[in-house]
């Protein structure tokens, strides 16, 4: 099993500021705003957890399991039914100037499942940094 797959996106320039995008991600109920919908579907949320579907992976669960205030989220999920894979949000800027974010994806993926999952993870990625580049509802939280 190769413990080390990384995937990561590329560094996202948002229009908030750092505090607010952690306010925002770290209920999960938030998240659903910036997942492009012809990729996920089946989107089910709580404050702390959700699962939805990603084609061709398949159910995706994922939970907060940790976080450091205007700087860092780490979410922990299960895809394939029994691949353990951790997604981290780096956040960096100061209450002035707007934020940045990277996302990076580790996962416990065997070297066909790394082959299989690349592009899907990517794209998947990509599309999450844009979605959120472009997100102005940064003040509108879900409650």
């Amino acid at each position: 099993m190769d413990k080390g797959t990384k995937f990561e996106s590329r560094v996202g320039k948002l229009t908030c500021n750092s505090e607010e995008v952690y306010d925002f991600v770290t209920d999960l109920r938030n998240f659903e705003r910036f997942l492009p919908h012809d990729v996920v579907t089946d989107w089910h949320a709580e404050k702390n957890s959700c699962n939805f579907s990603v084609h061709p992976l398949g159910n995706v669960n994922l939970r907060l399991t940790e976080k450091e205030p205007s700087r860092k989220v780490i979410f922990s999920g299960e895809a394939l039914q029994t691949n353990s894979f951790s997604l981290f949000l780096q956040i960096s800027g100061t209450d002035s100037k707007p934020a940045e974010v990277r996302i990076t994806l580790n996962a416990e993926l065997n070297p066909i499942l790394k082959i299989m999952a690349a592009k899907p993870v990517t794209i998947f990625l990509e599309a999450l940094i844009t979605e959120m580049e472009r997100f102005r509802g940064w003040h509108d939280i879900k409650a």
